[in-house]
């Protein structure tokens, strides 16, 4: 998968995302944090000593456009590779040519690279033949290898925000215009593009390219059934093995835990919205209902496992209500970790200290020659009047492992008016029990 603009030459016109790559940083929309003045990257241009550096970052964030600004910066020729059509010997050339001229080495998809290839990319580092920046969708340390990761200068790039998008467009419209291509579009229908872009700045122009292409006429309105048109078969941008889906999972998990439906519901639609597999969503409700809620509501679990059942049956787009019935069940219920903390707790017990001898009264006494062994003592609870008798069931102290913390809805609504209150300085709104 390229990024923000490709580096191959078009054999037809050069789409707009290429036409409009940034010359230096300076041009570069966002990434405020990694080419900010005084940022390594800023520095390491200004010292000469570009190294190994890996951006890492969702498509269409500007890998490449960061990757050829610096280039020209450095005043250094720029060579892209591609780990899936580049071999060793290609490397090898690369490593002949730096050590006549100066080269920036740009790998997409590096996480691509194999072992031999990683070790050919490796020495040219090491020996400063070149300097090389690599671009990856995937987590350095998840994707790459230990030794490529601890040569190089991480760079997390973030998706583009809302604004950021809204400045893409509206450069992308200037550069058309400046063509002679007026194209009309209201600030709704720019925001617009850029909210559907996710973050995507390929995305964006891609989208304007679409709707201005192909008209006769040299000045046009954008309609908005022309934009529902673009958007029709858009491809929704979801990897679901990639860092972004772990962490919409782990946000959406967190805000049912910290007892917000709002962002419950955001998170979930985002997934849902992603194509995610109503089943996996199903699963960590289900897994929340007891980790989070537990024995402060006993219910939630059934609502998740019954959840979980119907999901099985009706999938999308119905599957959908029934997810969000048992997530803000998990949400609005009061909250016990006792648990989750519990079976953690007697685990690690049970993992560090030798194994206790079960009491002599609490062993099987069904055969004959138990009593002979000692195994004799054992008081039933349902004889006694109270329902429980005072005996020892296991060598250790009472609440070693089990503390509970339940919480009942009424401390729980009273710390949501608090935070409410705090947020707003309002009164909360009143508040049903459905």
């Amino acid at each position: 998968m390229s990024d923000l603009f490709d580096s191959g030459a078009p054999l037809g016109r050069t789409p707009l995302a290429a036409q409009l790559r940034p010359a230096t940083l300076d041009d570069v929309i966002g990434q405020s944090a990694a080419i900010a003045p005084g940022s390594i990257l800023r520095r390491r241009i200004a010292g000469g000593a570009l190294g190994s550096v890996i951006l890492y970052g969702s498509p269409g964030v500007g890998k490449t456009s960061i990757a050829r600004a610096v280039g020209n910066m450095l005043g250094k020729r720029f060579r892209p590779l591609h780990a899936t059509r580049s071999g060793v010997s290609d490397i090898r050339k690369l490593a002949d040519e730096a050590r006549m001229v100066p080269l920036l080495i740009f790998v997409d998809e590096v996480q691509r690279f194999t072992a031999t290839q990683t070790d050919d990319l490796l020495a040219i580092c090491e020996e400063g033949t070149a300097d090389f920046i690599g671009a990856t969708t995937g987590n350095p340390y998840h994707v790459l290898t230990p030794a490529l990761v601890s040569r190089s200068t991480i760079l997390k790039l973030e998706p583009l925000s809302l604004e950021e998008m809204e400045q893409v467009v509206r450069r992308g419209i200037g550069h058309l215009r400046a063509e002679g291509l007026e194209i009309g579009l209201t600030g709704e229908q720019i925001r617009r593009i850029a909210g559907r872009s996710g973050g995507d700045a390929r995305r964006a122009l891609t989208t304007l390219e679409s709707l201005a292409v192909g008209h006769e006429a040299r000045a046009v309105m954008i309609s908005d059934a022309m934009l529902d048109e673009a958007y029709a078969a858009a491809p929704v941008n979801h990897d679901r093995s990639g860092d972004a889906h772990y962490d919409v999972v782990s946000a959406f998990v967190k805000s049912m835990r910290g007892s917000d439906p709002d962002a419950t519901l955001y998170w979930l639609a985002r997934l849902i919205h992603g194509g995610e597999d109503p089943r996996y969503i199903a699963r960590r409700i289900m897994i929340h209902a007891s980790e989070d809620v537990g024995l402060a509501d006993n219910t939630a679990l059934q609502t998740a496992v019954a959840a979980m059942q119907a999901v099985e049956k009706i999938g999308y787009p119905e599957a959908q209500i029934v997810l969000a019935h048992a997530a803000l069940h998990v949400a609005r219920a009061p909250k016990s970790g006792s648990a989750c903390r519990g079976i953690s707790t007697a685990m690690q017990y049970v993992a560090n200290n030798p194994p206790a001898a079960v009491p002599l009264h609490l062993r099987d006494a069904h055969y004959k020659g138990a009593a002979s062994l000692g195994h004799v003592g054992y008081r039933f609870p349902h004889d006694d009047p109270r329902g429980w008798v005072e005996q020892v069931y296991a060598p250790i102290a009472k609440g070693t492992l089990y503390q509970s913390d339940a919480r009942d809805a009424a401390t729980f609504e009273k710390r949501a008016d608090e935070y409410w209150h705090r947020v707003t300085g309002e009164e909360p709104p009143r508040r049903g029990r459905t």
